[in-house]
């Protein structure tokens, strides 16, 4: 059997061929960024490490909520509406739908 995070990226790249909105989180920060599978390379990336958001004195969920925005805008101003989101090893609540929440409010689809 295949672990978690494996079938997320199997399950999204069989049914879609958008680029996939990467989300990883560690136990002080959290990463998305937008990947482009075919090329191989990353579009797009916010993390709670740049110095714009480190600075800001909020809660993680705060955080979590400031990245889904920040790097939907910067999807969005790439021209790409359309996503894959994977959530990677994490189930599907807490930071990780925070994130996804806040990216989608700025206009993503997924």
């Amino acid at each position: 059997m295949k672990d978690r995070k494996q079938r997320v990226r199997y399950k999204n790249k069989k049914v879609s061929n958008r680029n996939r909105l990467s989300v990883f989180r560690s136990n002080n920060h959290i990463y998305a960024q937008l990947i482009d599978d075919d090329k191989g390379i990353t579009l797009a990336s916010s993390s709670s490490l740049e110095k714009s958001i480190k600075d800001m004195n909020v809660s993680r969920k705060e955080i979590a909520e400031i990245i889904g925005k920040t790097i939907a805008k910067k999807i969005i101003s790439k021209g790409i509406n359309d996503v894959a989101f994977d959530r990677g090893k994490y189930k599907y609540h807490g930071l990780i739908k925070i994130l996804a929440d806040a990216a989608r409010v700025e206009g993503l689809n997924f």
